[in-house]
């Protein structure tokens, strides 16, 4: 299906046109010709029937015997398709908050997700009658679209090699966006934005992931430091060496980067030992 202006008139011009029949109707029937006098009250009645309203953002499927005649979007008082059905579909922006998701991450973990998906539709006669209940299509493929995004990226990493739900929020949500709207173009909706509104570790495990990210930083940290120590035991022992202030053999060299490594990597403030002999006795 694809959507299409419906026959319209200007409502006014035709709530003028029945009241003129009307009084045709009434003359008429005065002067007793009846046969003009009914089929002018037929024609008015046929052209109310066709009187409807339609509010800003709306618009009106008009539906004859079975047939799709079109829609009206143009606002305001209308006379259209007479004895036809019209059902009213909003064009409005709406928001729809999605249920927290159980699903596992592209790593199996279990977790919790959630979205607010901002939409609006743009073509009435494919919501009305290419889906059934349009908005509780947009509902059940919203929530299956979220839990598609969900296992395609691991909750979190310390690297940047890879994109992570709770890194990359806005790629993923460019993400879901863009696999929501190809589910929905079939309902003649415009997914407008999707946003993460909860995520986090499933209750049974978020001890355990804790945990686990604790240690991972811990890891983490430690390497920088041990690679940052290396540098500054290196330019040390270089600007030594290079100024003249002292000459170093190997026994030496390797003794001033342990007792620096020592003092630059520990967690504590170091105690220095002063030493008043030789290193070799």
């Amino acid at each position: 299906m694809q959507e299409k202006p419906a026959w319209t008139m200007n409502g006014f011009l035709g709530i003028l046109l029945i009241a003129g029949l009307l009084v045709v109707t009434i003359l008429n029937l005065i002067q007793q010709q009846f046969i003009i006098g009914i089929t002018c009250l037929v024609v008015a009645i046929t052209l109310g029937s066709g009187i409807t309203l339609v509010q800003p953002n709306q618009s009106q499927v008009v539906i004859f015997l079975g047939k799709y005649m079109g829609s009206i979007r143009r606002e305001g008082i209308v006379v259209t398709v007479p004895f036809s059905i019209r059902k009213t579909i909003s064009l409005r922006v709406r928001n729809f908050n999605s249920n927290r998701l159980k699903v596992n991450d592209v790593n199996g973990n279990p977790i919790e997700i959630a979205a607010v998906i901002v939409f609006k539709v743009v073509d009435s006669a494919k919501a009305v009658f290419d889906v059934d209940r349009y908005e509780q299509f947009v509902e059940i493929q919203s929530e299956t679209a979220i839990r598609a995004v969900a296992t395609k990226y691991p909750y979190d990493t310390f690297s940047d090699a890879e994109l992570t739900l709770r890194g990359n929020a806005e790629e993923v949500s460019n993400e879901l966006t863009k696999e929501l709207q190809a589910r929905l173009n079939v309902a003649g909706v415009q997914v407008i934005e999707t946003r993460l509104t909860h995520l986090a570790y499933s209750t049974e495990i978020a001890q355990a992931m804790l945990q686990r990210q604790q240690a991972s930083a811990i890891i983490a940290a430690r390497k920088q430091i041990v690679e940052g120590a290396v540098g500054m035991v290196q330019d040390a022992i270089h600007q030594l060496e290079s100024n003249g202030a002292m000459e170093l053999d190997d026994e030496r060299r390797v003794a001033m980067a342990n007792n620096l490594l020592v003092s630059i990597v520990s967690d504590h403030g170091t105690t220095p030992v002063v030493n008043t002999g030789s290193l070799y006795q």
